[in-house]
């Protein structure tokens, strides 16, 4: 078989074979070692073979998205409209029509080709990375940058990030249902060869790209990336992005549908009334199209794409990556957040600050942080015996071993990763004179079991001298179970298990991590792979305290989360005393009984299935929590009444965040499960970037209302408008040309500047939404009402006393129309804000809305003095005097819609009160 690397486009794919090659064949074929590449070579090959990517979404195109606008009902029938005029020899109507057509075509297209650009560029905030080894070094790199030949690292929470022939693994669980649709955990061993290549589904010795760990460790070697996977011969099948709608915009699509048709019976009525009044059919026709379009909203779902897609671009700007744009809805609704601790609450840097030997005063650690340059010292600050020292140089050598993470130096700086207690343990070796690269070389690896989180432990067996020794790492609960004994300053002695648990209890008050270290000779009952019975009889070396910092932002964001009637739950796998000295500097409980330990929910389990409120519903800190427990707390959170947001790191915390109401996963330690199941990413693991969140997520919630309330409202008012003019016996108020212009230079500009609003500073001081609220509710449609009647019914008494004054019906049609264009300049400034006054506002908080209101107001005064707008809008100019009269008429629905809110605001008060009474 050809090398892939000598010819990989006309070779057979050696993803394909790998599986019935041995380990040295399969790296032989790649020209690779298990030192994994050279950078100098990953570079050479990344040029020669392409970046480790699958198709994407199509560039948008901009001629399609503009065809795109014409492919509506509403602009067929002004098509149709358009024809007409053409056949009736109505040359300006028809070329006004078009022209109407064309710039709606265009304001559109800008529209969407804005919000979809959006759209794509947000998947640049989510980069994969995945863990290399290249010059003997474990690195992590963009997935992208993967070429064949590299040695990956696997462990539970990855998405593979390419095609590989397991080299080692350790308990390791792959869902493919991806490639192969079944939903079964898949168990990989890499030592089984198989006697020929296989389909997907039986190569048990292959991992593949886009699949993902549910559990274990692996090394593996890259066979094959991008195109060349598995995944990229059926990307466009499985991967390929569908033009999927937001859930709210679908519901506006039907919300305009019913709005149609309730208009279109209305428009109808209208016509038949209008064919008694004696009218002609073609104006008849013409009336009744341009009413149609100019009432119906068809412009509100692409202006709600707009909005949501700059409230995402906003939540980007603020560390929040929204996946699915259901969150941007739903975090309005949020009752509680249930929150991890570490890196979230705290800054995610612990350090060992004090090692604990057995019936021994603290040893302190100097130093901080990641940096390596520190000592052991007495409590009373002398230096450590030689004894001392013995005893922390086995400590150390535990540390390093049972470890999996990486610390040294780069380019004259000290650089790690892994998991952050494990980097915790190699910085505190190191200052204890132990470094894990020495302790592997004179001690070889026999065995391991890496760390899971449902164990809370991790363990290593190494030859030492003539025997095989584990060392154990973890919580000091399970190791207590572990130990029968303990290293002393006098020697080897029984474990004192009274001295351990008031050792470590103390420690988890005073607010420590606490790990414990443990060693013993053993027989491994199988030598690949160590099971909890090989782990008895070990001698107990120390406890070790660890702190990791709190945010100085997360106090505050709490006390944000409870104004804005939003509580919040810390989960934790800290020890409960731990849990608690941790929330009190939170502010999160008050009591040591809102604390519940995972032992607990065992115990009510019953509780958490019969919706009993008291325990779980009070509890503000949930500790020693099983990663499978997380699922139960969110349950039992939303059988009480919460509509619930859970944050997630691990590959366990995906159920949680798949059954929350929103999903929220770490950006930083996050796995690319939980990523891939949440429904927003945190960069910066903050939590109180969840709050800001929170915060823009109300704002964009709030402008897509306004919208609706200006689109809805101005509508409505047409309909008034020709209607009473029809009761009356008076000619139609507006003609077809007149009603599109004024679509034209309102709705078109206006209902997408509000989408810019900004916050309105009190998002966080109203209570959550009910997720039963419609969003067309009846405070909007009261407005809708009263907006209607009085921009309609003045307009309307407008054009009757300019017709009784003696003014020409087209002088009357002239002043209604620039009325309505004034009225509807009003009213966009009176959607700003559904509680607050007008006069509360910066007029220049939202520029786009102050320019694009002067803007129509500017077009439609320039197309009085143009003369062929003139002509063709039947309108002329006016004098000044005049126009402050119909501005100052227009200031009606101002006075009004204040006095509404003023109004209501009472109201709203009173209750309050009355309820508080009550």
């Amino acid at each position: 078989m050809n090398s892939p690397l000598k010819n990989q486009h006309s070779s057979p794919n050696l993803s394909q074979d790998a599986c019935a090659l041995n380990l040295n064949t399969v790296l032989s074929e790649l020209n690779t070692t298990h030192s994994g590449l050279s950078q100098k070579e990953a570079d050479t090959r990344l040029a020669r073979f392409g970046r480790n990517v699958l198709p994407q979404t199509k560039n948008i195109s901009l001629i399609l998205i503009f065809i795109r606008q014409f492919l509506d009902p509403f602009i067929y029938i002004l098509l149709a409209a358009a024809f007409i005029s053409l056949l009736l020899r109505e040359l300006t109507d028809a070329a006004f029509i078009f022209t109407i057509l064309l710039i709606n075509a265009v304001i559109g297209c800008i529209q969407e080709y804005g919000a979809e650009k959006s759209a794509i560029s947000l998947r640049e905030f989510i980069p994969e990375y995945a863990h290399v080894i290249r010059d003997g070094e474990a690195l992590e790199i963009n997935a992208d940058q993967l070429v064949p030949g590299d040695i990956i690292l696997l462990q539970s929470g990855d998405k593979i990030p390419a095609d590989t022939r397991l080299m080692t693994s350790h308990d390791l669980q792959i869902d493919e249902s991806l490639l192969t649709g079944e939903s079964t955990p898949v168990t990989k061993d890499s030592s089984i060869v198989l006697s020929e290549p296989a389909l997907v589904a039986d190569q048990l010795n292959m991992s593949f790209k886009g699949t993902l760990v549910l559990k274990g460790r692996a090394e593996g070697v890259v066979t094959a990336t991008g195109l060349r996977t598995q995944l990229g011969q059926i990307a466009e099948a499985v991967i390929v992005d569908k033009d999927v709608k937001p859930p709210l915009v679908a519901r506006m699509e039907s919300f305009t549908i019913n709005i149609a048709i309730a208009i279109g019976i209305t428009v109808i009525l209208i016509g038949i009334a209008m064919f008694y009044q004696g009218h002609a059919m073609q104006d008849i026709f013409f009336i009744v199209v341009a009413l149609a379009v100019a009432a119906i909203p068809e412009g509100l779902p692409v202006a709600l794409t707009v909005a949501l897609a700059i409230g995402v671009r906003r939540m980007a700007k603020r560390s929040v990556i929204v996946r699915r744009l259901l969150a941007v809805e739903a975090l309005g609704s949020c009752t509680m957040i249930a929150s991890d601790k570490t890196g979230t609450l705290t800054v995610n840097e612990i350090t060992a600050v004090q090692i604990i030997l057995p019936n021994e005063t603290p040893i302190l650690l100097t130093g901080e942080g990641t940096d390596p340059s520190g000592i052991p010292q007495c409590f009373d600050g002398m230096d450590c015996s030689l004894k001392q020292m013995e005893l922390l140089s086995r400590v150390g050598l535990a540390a390093v071993i049972a470890n999996e993470g990486f610390l040294g130096r780069r380019n004259h700086s000290w650089v790690h990763h892994g998991d952050t207690v494990d980097v915790a343990m190699l910085v505190m070796a190191h200052k204890l004179g132990v470094t894990r690269t020495k302790a592997i070389e004179k001690y070889p690896e026999v065995a391991v079991m890496p760390y899971e989180s449902e164990n809370r432990f991790s363990a290593a067996a190494h030859h030492v001298d003539s025997n095989i020794v584990v060392y154990v790492k973890g919580a000091f609960e399970e190791l207590a179970l572990m130990c029968s004994s303990m290293d002393t300053m006098s020697g080897n002695q029984a474990f004192d298990r009274e001295w351990f648990e008031n050792e470590a209890t103390r420690l988890a008050k005073a607010g420590f991590r606490v790990m414990a270290l443990a060693a013993g000779i053993t027989e491994l009952k199988d030598e690949k792979k160590i099971s909890v019975k090989d782990l008895q009889n070990l001698t107990f070396l120390a406890l070790v305290a660890m702190i990791d910092p709190l945010r100085p932002e997360a106090k505050n964001a709490i006390k944000a989360c409870r104004q804005a009637g939003i509580e919040v739950a810390m989960i934790t796998g800290d020890h409960p005393e731990t849990a608690y000295s941790i929330s009190q500097q939170l502010d999160l409980a008050t009591d040591p009984s809102q604390v519940i330990t995972g032992a607990d929910i065992r115990k009510i389990t019953k509780e958490l299935k019969n919706k009993q409120q008291d325990s779980i519903n009070n509890a503000r800190v949930f500790a020693r929590v099983e990663p499978q427990q997380k699922l139960d707390i969110v349950h039992a959170m939303q059988k009480n009444g919460h509509y619930v947001a859970v944050t997630g790191d691990g590959a366990n915390d995906a159920p949680a965040l798949r059954a929350a109401h929103v999903g929220i996963a770490m950006g930083k330690r996050g796995s690319d499960i939980v990523k891939e199941t949440s429904d927003m990413i945190i960069t910066d693991d903050n939590f109180a970037s969840i709050v800001s969140g929170l915060e823009e997520g109300r704002v964009a919630y709030a402008n897509i209302r306004k919208v609706i309330f200006l689109l809805i409202s101005a509508g409505a008012a047409e309909i008034v408008l020709v209607t009473l003019a029809l009761l009356s016996g008076l000619p139609i108020p507006l003609f077809a040309v007149q009603l599109l212009w004024l679509n034209l230079v309102t709705n078109g500009i206006q209902d997408i500047a509000l989408a810019f609003e900004p916050a309105e500073g009190d998002e966080l001081n109203k209570a959550p939404r009910s997720p039963q609220e419609k969003i067309f509710n009846k405070a909007m449609l009261e407005k809708v009402l009263i907006s209607a009647f009085v921009i309609g019914g003045l307009a309307f008494l407008t054009f009757r006393f300019s017709i009784d004054a003696g003014y020409s019906v087209e002088q009357a049609r002239n002043f209604t129309l620039l009325l309505m264009v004034l009225f509807l300049n009003i009213q966009a400034f009176n959607s700003r804000s559904e509680t607050r006054s007008i006069f509360n506002h910066n007029l220049f908080g939202n520029p786009f809305l102050l320019f694009g209101t002067i803007t129509a107001q500017l077009v439609h005064i320039a197309a009085m003095y143009t003369p062929i707008l003139r002509d063709v809008l039947h309108i002329q100019p006016v004098s000044i005097n005049q126009w402050f009269y119909l501005l100052s008429m227009s200031l009606t629905i101002l006075l009004v819609i204040e006095a509404y809110k003023f109004i209501t605001m009472k109201q709203t008060k009173y209750s309050n009160q009355k309820n508080q009474l009550s």
